[in-house]
């Protein structure tokens, strides 16, 4: 069994109490592992993030808001929805530690690049671009 599985199996490692370095680093051993360094250019991981998306939005295809909560409510349907989302995490963490991106500057930085073209009075309870706010 891989040094990464093993990691993974800590009752204590949950979005309260894990970094986003060390699932970095999880991810870069388990790649590491198996040889997969070759395979991980920005493109590549790019297009695997897309791909993953697009199995994320399988599950929603087609389906009323009733639906998709009774989906979501569903054991086995979420255990699925929740593996899509890792992959899709899977992939985002590894490209960035590819490319030494830090996720949380980057998520930082954007937000306040956001901030300002969606300011609470013009964006609030709406879904309208930034584009489309009256001047």
């Amino acid at each position: 069994m891989s040094t990464a599985f093993n990691q993974i199996s800590k009752p204590s490692e949950t979005d309260a109490f894990t970094n986003i370095e060390e699932l970095k680093t999880l991810v870069r051993q388990f790649c590491e592992e198996r040889d997969w360094c070759q395979f991980h250019d920005p493109k590549e991981l790019a297009i695997g993030i897309s791909t993953e998306a697009a199995e994320l939005l399988e599950h929603f295809r087609f389906q009323s808001p009733e639906q998709i909560r009774e989906k979501m409510s569903n054991p086995k349907t979420r255990e699925e929805i929740s593996y899509e989302l890792a992959d899709i995490f899977f992939f985002i963490l590894r490209f960035s530690q590819m490319e030494q991106i830090d996720l949380s500057d980057a998520l930082r930085h954007k937000i306040k690049i956001t901030a300002k073209k969606y300011s609470i009075k013009n964006s609030k309870g709406k879904n309208l671009k930034y584009t489309e706010f009256q001047k």
